[in-house]
């Protein structure tokens, strides 16, 4: 079964094969194609083009004008937790600084919580998700901090999620305050045999107050050797030697990176390894925000996420991270839309998701607007009509 979706309005397609003449350079990357129309068999796009050369097909939707473009890819989320932190937050609001320990809250709820309770709130943020566009999600562990409550936290994101990831080292939990190595040689020995075959990735918060430079490569170097890909959270409340070991290591992602040295600009530059750049958590901690010009300019390749968690970041709308990251980290709409689409695919190390040509995952958002410059033109109106994952709506 065939299904036509024509009369779009701009079809972005991050192919930049379909670039035309007259657009910036970042513009170019959305491979824009006007009064367009795609094909989708089963899962996939099969077609792409205008719609006055589209071939027939078994159904036919009109997009009547509208703006149709990929599905959000969100490569760094928190949601199997119980309980939430609006007290903290407005303490926050307040003058109160964020520090890496409001972690350890969540932990007890967590734990106590049972897996009927986490999986209801990973199926409820999953849905905020969709709602909003976001047709592909990671999703970490890390508010288990013991053996039993990470393995089944990696189990529920391994099964609801696209991509579950270990992060047990995310703080040293209260039982073992004032004993990081000793809690790092339980994640080795107990942690990481238990949880790797549920989960994708490793993780470490590489951070003042949470792990240091000797003790996160130790980590994800036992990760590794397990078969996990490498995922770092680096360089987000100072600077530090996350962003180093996570390119020494060859990490899909270094994510947050608000403190930035020449030397890591370098390092990312000459490396496969993803900026992934999490605004709102910036917005919610008042934390300084990343340079995103200087890691752009610089040739980084670049990745937007929501970074949705209780404590600093409890949104799941990547439109609002795309007009946050348009007006707070100066990059260009076009930017922002390609970060939360394709960067969020690299970021991942995934070529089938993050665009709209033939072969990838059909995985689509019809905006109620014209272009895609309304995601950042018109912050907080939802602008989402209809999402499809793998040729399903949704």
């Amino acid at each position: 079964m065939a299904l036509l979706i024509d009369q779009i309005g701009e079809l972005v397609t991050n192919d930049p094969a379909w670039a035309r003449s007259g657009l910036s350079a970042d513009g170019e990357k959305l491979g824009i194609v006007s009064d367009a129309a795609l094909i989708i068999e089963g899962d996939r796009v099969a077609w792409v083009g205008p719609s006055s050369a589209a071939p027939d097909a078994d159904e036919r939707l009109d997009a009547a004008g509208a703006a149709v473009i990929p599905g959000f890819v969100e490569s760094h989320s928190h949601l199997v937790f119980a309980g939430e932190r609006a007290e903290e937050f407005a303490a926050r609001m307040a003058g109160r600084p964020y520090a890496a320990g409001g972690i350890r809250t969540t932990i007890a709820k967590t734990r106590a919580a049972s897996d009927l309770e986490l999986t209801n709130n990973v199926t409820r943020l999953l849905g905020e998700y969709r709602r909003q566009g976001t047709t592909t999600v990671e999703c970490k562990s890390g508010y288990g901090q013991d053996a039993s409550t990470e393995l089944r936290s990696v189990r529920i994101a391994h099964q609801h999620t696209d991509s579950a990831t270990l992060l047990a080292a995310h703080v040293p939990p209260p039982e073992y305050a004032g004993r990081a190595d000793d809690y790092v040689r339980m994640v080795l020995d107990e942690m990481i045999p238990a949880c790797a075959p549920h989960a994708s990735w490793i993780d470490v918060f590489c951070e003042r107050g949470a792990f240091d430079g000797d003790q996160t490569k130790a980590v994800l170097a036992a990760g590794r050797e397990a078969g996990l890909g490498v995922r770092v959270h680096a360089n987000q409340l100072t600077a530090g030697p996350g962003i180093q070991i996570g390119v020494e290591l060859d990490a899909a992602s270094v994510d947050h990176c608000c403190h930035l040295a020449d030397a890591d600009i370098d390092a990312l530059a000459s490396s496969n390894t993803v900026a992934t750049l999490l605004p709102a958590a910036d917005f919610s901690t008042r934390n300084a925000y990343p340079d995103a010009r200087r890691l752009i300019d610089a040739g980084i390749t670049v990745a937007l996420g929501a970074d949705c968690n209780p404590g600093t970041s409890y949104t799941t709308s990547l439109p609002f991270v795309i007009a946050l990251a348009v007006q707070a980290l100066r990059m260009t709409p076009a930017e922002a839309l390609w970060a939360a689409t394709a960067g969020g695919a690299a970021a991942l190390r995934r070529n089938d998701i993050g665009r709209l040509t033939p072969g990838s995952r059909a995985d689509l958002v019809i905006l109620d607007a014209p272009s895609h410059l309304h995601l950042a033109y018109r912050p907080g109106v939802p602008l989402v009509r209809s999402v499809w994952r793998a040729g399903v709506p949704t």
